[in-house]
């Protein structure tokens, strides 16, 4: 595992001194408790069982002031012992004692967590909505926050089927959707909606070969590569004939890079150390990905077509009037919607307004 080294990173890094890259050895402090608890671990190894352990590396991660010490403590106790989480492991299973191996693996990948990787690097792996995803450094890791990206999605799709049969005594076979993601990452967003809309076909793009070769791999596990084209491919306003492989889209979804440049150096160490910056940093308003994908947009759409973004909550004034400014795009800004973290969901659509 490695730290990104880009010069913006370390400018950040000399800013976060308790970052430790990974690869680089530290001893974790332990308190004289935890001290006392390692001690007696080694001493009675066949007594130590997972709830042991939780409580130990708990005190660990707190001592070295690693974030979310309790839940990276059971959700690494939970992967090694075969659980989803440690809440879904019965009495039985929370009391049995574990093997060496096991608190050796347990052990290893603490000691990742306390260099500061995120827990999904650190397991290799995340759940989002229904698919378990194969996650590892630098790929952007998809947030819980960007499920209700998805739903949009869902929705809009759904409403297109109750207008075309809206009236009708008989139901109207409605186009399988043709849909466009840019900055696809592991293939979180891409690879749930091909579930969810098993008749729909999907182009995924991203930028970065890494990112590009993990999307590949989730959807060969999930078995929908059939359904995907995953492009290596920085998007900009040139892009549309690489990207109509199926012909117009019926939806253009993206979690784009939207931090403002000068918010870049408080994010967490975590993000910092082994995030892909460049999945992140949105340039000096936020908007650099943006505007690339707004103007790319009526090339692409269909007349009905809409776009689904992620964006900082001071984007969508800013979207709007930059749409206001650039009226030959054709895009409305139809709706505004806040995520449970308070980001904004906007959602600019070709031609007309589909809802009002």
């Amino acid at each position: 595992m490695r730290c990104l080294t880009q010069p913006l990173l370390r400018r950040f890094l000399s800013l976060l001194p308790q970052c430790v890259p990974a690869g680089l050895s530290q001893s974790p402090v332990l308190g004289p408790k935890q001290s006392s608890l390692r001690q007696s671990c080694s001493a009675r190894p066949g007594l130590v069982t997972a709830i042991d352990v939780v409580g130990y590396w708990q005190k660990v991660f707190e001592t070295n002031g690693i974030p979310e010490a309790r839940e990276s403590s059971e959700y690494i106790v939970s992967f090694v012992l075969g659980a989803k989480t440690f809440q879904s492991m019965n009495s039985e299973k929370l009391h049995t004692p574990l093997t060496a191996v096991q608190r050796e693996q347990i052990q290893q990948l603490c000691h990742r967590r306390l260099e500061r990787m995120p827990v999904q690097y650190v397991l290799g792996e995340w759940d989002f909505q229904d698919l378990t995803l194969k996650m590892r450094p630098p790929v952007f890791i998809p947030r819980p926050e960007t499920e209700d990206l998805i739903s949009l999605v869902l929705e809009e799709e759904s409403q297109k089927h109750r207008e075309k049969n809206s009236g009708l005594c008989f139901s109207v076979a409605v186009p399988h959707p043709v849909i466009l993601e840019i900055g696809c990452g592991s293939g979180a967003i891409a690879l749930s909606l091909l579930c969810k809309l098993p008749q729909s076909r999907l182009i995924a793009v991203d930028k970065e070969e890494a990112a590009v070769d993990l999307t590949k791999e989730n959807a060969h596990r999930l078995q929908l590569q059939d359904r995907i084209h995953i492009l290596h491919h920085n998007v900009s306003y040139g892009s549309a004939k690489q990207l109509l492989l199926w012909g117009p889209m019926d939806f253009i979804v993206s979690n784009p890079p939207y931090v403002f440049h000068e918010d870049m150096a408080s994010l967490d160490a975590e993000i910092l150390c082994y995030e892909d910056l460049g999945a992140l940093d949105g340039g000096t308003d936020g908007m650099r990905v943006i505007k690339t994908i707004l103007a790319l947009a009526p090339s692409l759409l269909k007349d009905s077509g809409s776009v689904f973004l992620e964006v900082d909550p001071r984007h969508p004034d800013m979207v709007e009037n930059w749409l206001q400014a650039h009226p030959d795009l054709l895009l409305t800004l139809r709706a505004v919607h806040k995520d449970f973290c308070g980001n904004a969901l906007i959602s600019p659509c070709s031609g007309r307004p589909l809802i009002s």
